[in-house]
């Protein structure tokens, strides 16, 4: 969820920047007139990859649904992927087979691939002119790595049903070593192929409402009630689904089992044909991805990786810079850097998405989060299975992705995340960041304190300062400043702001309070 108009954050991603048809805009006014006339069967939050193809899919299958966001669909994390469509799951095959089995592990590859499938369907069935294409995908050795590594979990990738997987000794680009190649892997136009299915969406009945942020899910008997828009609408369902990158209907149990990251990515003009058409990632842990999006008189390169965890670093320059530098080393024909961005991905501590009922309610609530850097593949995948669930029968994925798992088989992760999030309460007791206000710089912020209360303090570029409570509405964590993106960031569950407070991601559902509110609400 994120402000109408401000986005995500302050950078612009290569799918922003797009000449292509225009976003669908909502066909029903974020007001108390207007929202609470309707009574569909379905009401879906947060208009990204995971909530319009719920929407669509269920729209299509019969359900009345309406789709609320407080921004433009694709306005949020959809916005700033990099589009891999990949059966390949990020963790590894030989992970994934040790946590969930080497059934589950099956049904993972199972369940991406069907998501390719869907996606490359619904595109031609509806229309949408998204350059969709199916190419190779490369996992590289990173140089220093065991070379048996990348034989398990070539063997791991066969018993999970990949069969046609194979090892090389070198990709098709310039790397020192050895890779594996998986066929039939996919790349589209993000926000193009979102736009289509907006509008294929809204052909079949649907009811889109942007500017509508959802402030409260009551779940009561039967049904379930939405607070939304500004008038606080209320909007009745049988069934809402929750796909707002991290849930805001839920304050503890899924945020307990992952873990916000920021990702980055830079695009490059490329000579067209210059760079093999594919995908390649390499094996490193802050790993690297690149892939190709075709335009008509040049190729454009776009890589990303250099992860860390939301809240924990300030270093955006530099890892912008890395991006650039591992590009160059190999992409040597690419040119300028033409766009910089960030975005969030959820990681789950054992490598799959959350898909199903919220274990907070009473099974008519449902959540879509978890993407671990795969959120175009795992947000089809939500379609797929909330469709089934929805509609009272069984989808063969539900129990992998239940939201209700336990982390038995990552309990010391699981310990020693949540352990960690301790270590953000103690801005609380710990001095300022800076001395003083006047050591802000124009454009940048800072935590002070208040008193003993932590403060986020920004300055603008004409010098004006503004402050609001550096604690984050959802359970109390400090925020800390992106100076990448412009915003405040909250380090414990991804919550994250805008300079003046408002939401731009969940699970905080209430803006940054004024600074005079600080003390008595907290």
């Amino acid at each position: 969820m994120q402000k109408s108009g401000q986005g995500s954050g302050a950078t612009t991603s290569v799918w922003m920047d797009r000449g292509g048809p225009a976003m669908p805009t909502g066909t029903v006014a974020p007001t108390a007139t207007g929202l609470a006339a309707l009574r569909p069967d379905v009401i879906v939050v947060g208009a990204g990859i995971a909530g319009v193809t719920t929407a669509y899919l269920l729209q299509r299958s019969g359900k009345s649904v309406l789709l609320l966001d407080d921004g433009p669909p694709g306005g949020g994390e959809t916005g700033r992927t990099t589009a891999h469509l990949s059966n390949v799951i990020d963790d590894r095959f030989t992970e994934i087979e040790r946590l969930h089995s080497e059934s589950g592990a099956r049904m993972a590859a199972d369940s991406h691939g069907a998501a390719i499938d869907t996606i490359e369907r619904i595109a031609q069935e509806e229309g949408i002119d998204c350059g969709f294409a199916r190419l190779d995908g490369y996992l590289m050795l990173a140089p220093g790595q065991d070379p048996a590594g990348l034989d398990r979990e070539r063997d791991a990738a066969r018993r999970a049903g990949l069969d046609d997987v194979e090892r090389l000794d070198a990709p098709p680009i310039r790397h020192p070593g050895p890779c594996l190649r998986f066929p039939r892997q996919a790349r589209l136009h993000a926000l193009d192929y979102l736009a289509g299915l907006t509008r294929a969406f809204l052909a079949r009945g649907g009811a889109l409402s942007t500017g509508a942020h959802v402030s409260t899910i009551r779940q009561d008997g039967e049904r379930v009630r939405v607070e939304a828009g500004p008038d606080h609408a209320l909007v009745e369902a049988d069934a809402v689904v929750v796909a707002t990158n991290s849930p805001i209907s839920d304050r503890f149990a899924i945020h307990s089992k992952q873990a916000p990251y920021r990702t980055y990515a830079i695009s490059l003009r490329v000579p067209k044909g210059s760079v093999p058409d594919a995908l390649y990632w390499d094996t490193l842990d802050t790993y690297h991805y690149a892939r190709l999006q075709p335009e008509a008189d040049h190729d454009r390169l776009i890589v990303g990786g250099e992860d860390h965890k939301t809240g924990e670093a300030r270093d955006m320059a530099e890892r912008w810079a890395a991006l650039e530098s591992w590009t160059r080393a190999h992409f040597p024909q690419a040119g300028a850097v033409e766009h910089r961005w960030s975005g969030q991905v959820m990681e789950p501590f054992d490598g799959l998405a959350f898909i199903g009922p919220d274990p907070a309610y009473g099974g008519r609530v449902f959540v879509a989060t978890g993407d671990s850097g795969m959120g175009m593949t795992h947000g089809t995948i939500a379609g797929l299975v909330l469709c089934e669930l929805i509609h009272g029968s069984g989808s063969p994925w539900a129990a992998l992705y239940d939201p209700g798992r336990k982390m038995t088989s990552k309990l010391g992760t699981y310990l020693r995340e949540n352990l960690d999030v301790a270590r953000h309460f103690l801005p609380y007791v710990q001095g300022p960041e800076l001395e003083g206000e006047d050591r802000i710089e124009p454009g940048q912020g800072a935590v002070l304190k208040s008193g003993v209360w932590p403060v986020a303090v920004f300055r603008d570029e004409s010098g004006a300062l503004h402050r609001r409570s550096a604690i984050c509405p959802h359970l109390k964590c400090v925020v800390r400043w992106n100076p990448g993106e412009r915003s405040w960031d909250c380090p414990c569950h991804g919550s994250r702001f805008a300079v003046d407070g408002t939401v731009l991601n969940g699970p905080a559902t209430h803006p940054l309070a004024p600074v005079e509110d600080s003390a008595s609400k907290n």
